[in-house]
């Protein structure tokens, strides 16, 4: 026993000499390849949480390192390396750089490349950032992440965001100012049946250089879509993906609530208001904690909003073999309103994406998405009656018993003009949408010169269905308030749109000692229809149509002598040549250029002619920037280009004869007056110029992308009211400018393996402005009560009324201002300035007073990953 005990005793101290003698320091530097310390590097035992960073000057110092352990070292933007400690005291490295994020292929028109080749103002989102953020649109992912691109949210459930980018160009800026979106070659409107789950990637093209590839669809912009495919050689996985949450209001409107109502009817010393009033307090009483106001509290926004849930559902199988992937997905989405009605949006869509490589020369493939999806929509009366509802009164009025089915409320009964309540809108109106989408996409790739030439045909196919119900179902409430038999109504609309493009693209790419090049050529065939067919009925029995029969809401049921109908449609052809050429000499001097032909049968001008070109310096490829310690990456870009714009409705007019009758000389006589209000159009053509910087800083911690840019249609369309005949017809004469800075800032930063950091800002400013309505004072718009107003100098249909200076507050206030007392106004009336000094506050006193364009937007993303776990936050 004593000789066993002696025995481990020995062996425990050999060991502990062994294990002493195995530990050791090491230090040294860390520099980049031009021998430049690398401030902060991070330096780790393999296998373990023992490390250290880098001083200043880039040394470190390990201490009780085993001899035979492993360094690993890892600085942003640069490759990470191990290195075997193998006993030695003083061990240096030198880190390569990374330029994978330069390296990174990006999806430029009908093609790829390079983020280090580019000359254009392109900014690219990746799925992991799009997904993110829990959204039925995938455009909503986006709100906040480009500099100069727009997205506005109405959260109404199924409805796409308004999304500009780069301003307002064209007149009125509606329709005629949403991007092109292009899903896998396709082109479409708006994309809202598309699951943002299945994309992997969008890129924003926003300016001419990057945009005019695409001609007449690109004057706003480009938004292009690369959606999920398999991989070659890879094992099958299935990936599943999903939440659930709950939607609620921010921001809501703060109302007067009952008492601060009533005091504020009777400080106005109006007679009606207090009267009405004191009829809310005999119809349902007065409050027991103040008697001088009606026993009624309504906050109407409580009332008609809710909390509404929201969920989404993903299933993707993707993988390939030797010679085939793909990449199969399913997808369901549910979306209530805020807005306490039958008001949701449902979704059900099935992709798939196939690509087979048929022999060495040839690779064919396919993708489809069908959508299948309901909505019903908000009534937005509700909004605008919930406003100005008055506090005093109830939704429920069980005194009112003429009020059927339900017996609502009316400030009609109280005295006041109209009933004041938005339930009877929200429950009495049943409106449907079924929306169906189907893509289909096929393409065939010949290698003509293996790794230099290549033929691409692709075939795409967009077919959408829209089924439309409106319902009117019949109610009362008070007069004024009602929808009586003789008005219920039943409306079936049917939508077809069928798009079909197919392109034939030839590629040459090569390389010749210090020279790049790769030239592209192509052609487009569009074949676009349209098939609207409408019919409205009435005169249904009482009794027949209500809220819990929705099997009866057919015309078969509607008196035949009340249908309508309406009928439309129409067809759209166009054909296109385009060419590209990017040069590359020494990755340091780059060249591009674009024109595309486009022919259309929409307008007289059958064809437009879109040129662009770009160029790039790559500074830090520079000999005298070689030993710089500030930028790792510097290019200065500029372009030109132009882009055309054919969401602009087509040209239509007559030539008319119209009777009237006029006095002359005290004499009446009838005569007629021929017009012509054809309007002959023209491609509305937006020109561009942009100047930008890319730069990596810092050990490309830092990366920095800004634009200037001016952006002009100089043959906008706008309404002319010729001088004779005063019927207005639209000309090509109009010239509205946008332009701004836009700039991206991204941090990221290493603190461990394990613990990493990035830090977004993006900021842009804008200015619109009208430079030419062919010498029109101003051109009208929006209505009598929210005027718009287009003039020389001010934004596109800027908001023009009246400045106020504060509210009146007391009598002798408006007794001291002959213009209160001229206008009738009492204490509490907005104070408006009488801008000409004439004394009359009238239509002269009017000026702009804002616009709904914004001067500037900006946005920030936080996120932290440690481990596998990830956060993220961002702000707009």
């Amino acid at each position: 026993m004593k000789n066993i005990t002696s025995f481990l005793f020995m062996l425990f101290c050999c060991s502990t000499i062994m294990f002493a003698q195995q530990m050791m320091q090491v230090s040294g530097t860390v520099t980049d390849q031009d021998g430049n310390p690398l401030p902060g590097a991070s330096i780790v035992l393999k296998g373990t949480m023992t490390g250290t960073e880098t001083d200043f000057d880039g040394n470190y110092t390990l201490t009780n390192i085993p001899s035979d352990g492993t360094l690993v070292v890892s600085y942003i933007g640069f490759n990470t390396i191990e290195e075997p400690v193998n006993g030695r005291s003083s061990i240096n490295f030198k880190l390569t750089e990374n330029a994978e994020s330069l390296e990174e292929v990006v999806v430029v028109g009908y093609g790829e490349m390079k983020v280090k080749d580019l000359t254009s103002s392109i900014t690219t989102i990746k799925s992991e950032e799009i997904t993110k953020t829990p959204a039925g649109q995938a455009m909503q992912a986006l709100q906040g992440k480009v500099a100069g691109l727009q997205v506005v949210n109405n959260g109404a459930p199924g409805d796409s965001p308004t999304v500009r980018v780069r301003g307002v160009g064209s007149y009125p800026g509606v329709s005629d100012s949403t991007p092109l979106y292009v899903v896998d070659g396709m082109f479409y409107d708006n994309i809202d049946f598309l699951n943002p789950a299945d994309i992997e990637s969008i890129s924003v093209l926003k300016d001419a250089s990057s945009s005019a590839i695409y001609g007449v669809k690109a004057a706003n912009g480009v938004v292009l879509i690369e959606t999920k495919s398999g991989s070659f050689d890879k094992k099958g996985q299935i990936t599943y993906d999903g939440y659930t949450g709950v939607q609620v209001a921010q921001n809501v409107l703060k109302m007067a609530n009952a008492e601060q109502f009533t005091n504020m009817a009777i400080e106005s010393g109006s007679a009606a208001d207090v009267q009405y009033i004191l009829n809310a307090m005999q119809r349902f009483g007065r409050s027991r904690i103040n008697p001088n106001v009606p026993d009624v509290n309504t906050d109407w926004y409580k009332e008609i909003l809710r909390i509404a849930p929201i969920m989404n559902h993903n299933l993707d199988f993707s993988g390939g073999g030797k010679n085939s992937s793909y990449s199969i997905g399913t997808n369901y989405f549910k979306q209530e309103g805020i807005l306490d009605m039958k008001n949701q949006y449902e979704r059900f869509n099935l992709r798939s994406k196939l690509d087979f490589k048929v022999n060495d020369w040839l690779t064919v493939g396919g993708n489809t998405i069908f959508s299948n999806a309901t909505k019903y929509p908000e009534q937005n009366d509700a909004w605008f009656t919930a406003y100005y509802a008055v506090p005093v009164m109830p939704v429920i009025d069980e005194s009112n018993t003429d009020a059927w089915p339900i017996r609502y409320a009316s400030a009609q009964l109280l005295g006041y003009r109209d009933a004041k309540n938005p339930f009877p809108t929200m429950q009495y109106n049943a409106n449907r949408l079924k929306i169906r989408k189907m893509l289909a996409n096929f393409y065939a790739q010949v290698q003509l010169i293996p790794e230099k030439l290549s033929f691409k045909t692709t075939y795409s196919h967009s077919y959408e269905t829209i089924n439309e119900r409106n319902v009117g179902l019949p109610y009362y409430v008070s007069n004024g308030t009602q929808r009586n038999f003789e008005n219920v109504f039943v409306t079936k609309k049917n939508s077809t749109y069928s798009n079909q493009i197919w392109d034939n693209v030839l590629t040459y790419t090569d390389s010749f000692g210090d020279h790049h090049l790769t030239v592209m050529a192509g052609s487009e065939f569009r074949d676009f229809s349209f098939d609207y067919l409408a019919s409205t009925g009435k005169g249904y029995p009482d009794n027949f149509i209500n809220k819990d029969h929705p099997e009866l809401w057919y015309l078969d049921f509607a008196d035949p002598e009340t249908i309508t109908a309406d009928d439309d449609g129409l067809r759209q052809y166009g054909l296109s040549y385009f060419s590209r050429v990017s040069y590359n000499f020494k990755d340091k001097y780059l060249l591009y250029g674009t024109i595309r032909a486009d022919g259309s049968s929409k307008y007289q001008q059958k064809w437009g002619y879109f040129p662009t070109v770009g160029a790039g310096w790559v500074i830090s490829q520079e000999d005298f920037m070689s030993n710089n310690k500030i930028f790792n990456y510097l290019k200065l870009r500029a372009n030109w280009g132009q882009l055309g714009n054919d969401k602009v409705p087509a040209s239509d007019g007559a030539t008319t004869t119209t009777t009237i009758t006029t006095a002359l000389d005290d004499q009446l006589v009838t005569g007629t007056v021929s017009s012509s209000t054809f309007s002959y159009l023209e491609w509305e053509v937006l020109e561009e110029w942009d100047l930008g910087i890319t730069a990596r800083m810092f050990n490309n911690r830092l990366s920095i992308d800004a634009d200037y840019f001016v952006r002009d249609n100089t043959n906008a369309v706008i309404p002319i009211i010729p001088p004779l005949d005063r019927t207005p017809v639209r000309r090509n004469l109009g010239k509205i400018r946008n332009s701004g800075l836009e700039v991206a800032l991204d941090w990221n930063n290493s603190v461990s393996d394990n613990l990493t950091y990035s830090v977004g800002v993006n900021f842009a400013t804008l200015k619109n402005e009208v430079k030419d309505i062919f010498g029109q004072p101003y051109i009208d718009g929006g209505s009598a009560e929210f005027r718009q107003r287009t003039m020389i100098g001010e934004p596109l249909l800027a908001f023009y009324g009246w400045e106020t200076n504060g509210v009146y507050q007391t009598d002798a206030e408006i007794q001291a201002d002959p213009i209160a007392v001229a206008n009738g106004l009492v204490p509490g009336d907005f104070r408006y300035k009488d801008l000409n000094g004439d004394g009359i506050l009238d239509a002269n006193d009017r000026t702009v007073i804002g616009s709904f364009i914004p001067t500037y937007t900006y946005g920030a993303n936080i996120g932290i990953n440690y481990k596998n776990f990830e956060f993220s936050t961002s702000m707009m």
